[in-house]
């Protein structure tokens, strides 16, 4: 948690300085909207994944791995529904969102509206990853949790914002968001699989 707090600050300042060079002040504000409504959304996944920790970990100190396993498979099913709730809420919300914190300057809205539509994809994939993290803290692997959030925040994320501008320019900025996610989903996804042995779920 604490790792995920720095990086994200790191990230936060890579983020305006790529988003300066290549859009300007618009870019930087409508970075920030994005910034704002994704705390919202992100943070209905961190609340299901904090309050779901205790009871993984009572099962897990209890010997419970049948009740592990369908605890694993419950929270998915649940992170499933929040994910596709949250990407079609997104998309519906797009314009009276970006109208509610920029509608005062046309072009900007545009900008704005058009970087949300894209952004909205990392809710289909963040959920996971926060829970993949949170799921092995209470697993009493810290190691593991912090891997998954440093990956995530720091290392995907540095990795996309400064390659896909150079690949794809303006538009590379918005998808380093998603590809970000995806990436991370994929090593979340890698380590639930090496350790489910392990940790019997």
């Amino acid at each position: 948690e604490m790792l995920s707090n720095l990086s994200t600050s790191v990230v936060g300042m890579l983020y305006n300085y790529q988003l300066l060079t290549y859009i300007g002040q618009d870019g930087i504000a409508a970075y920030g909207v994005l910034m704002y409504v994704g705390m919202i959304f992100s943070g209905i996944f961190i609340g299901f994944s904090v309050g779901a920790a205790p009871v993984i970990s009572y099962h897990y100190g209890a010997g419970g791995h049948d009740e592990m396993k369908n605890l694993r498979k419950k929270c998915l099913v649940i992170l499933t529904g929040f994910a596709l709730t949250m990407f079609g809420l997104s998309l519906l919300l797009t314009d009276p969102l970006a109208r509610l914190f920029v509608g005062y300057d046309p072009s900007l809205l545009v900008l704005t509206a058009h970087a949300f539509r894209i952004y909205s994809l990392s809710f289909l994939f963040l959920g996971y990853t926060i829970f993949a993290s949170s799921f092995f803290t209470a697993l009493n692997d810290g190691l593991l949790s912090a891997a998954i959030s440093f990956l995530r925040i720091l290392v995907f994320q540095i990795a996309a914002v400064l390659l896909l501008p150079w690949l794809l320019g303006v538009e590379g900025l918005w998808w380093s968001i998603v590809a970000a996610e995806v990436l991370a989903l994929g090593a979340s996804a890698l380590f639930l699989l090496l350790f489910r042995k392990k940790y019997h779920y």
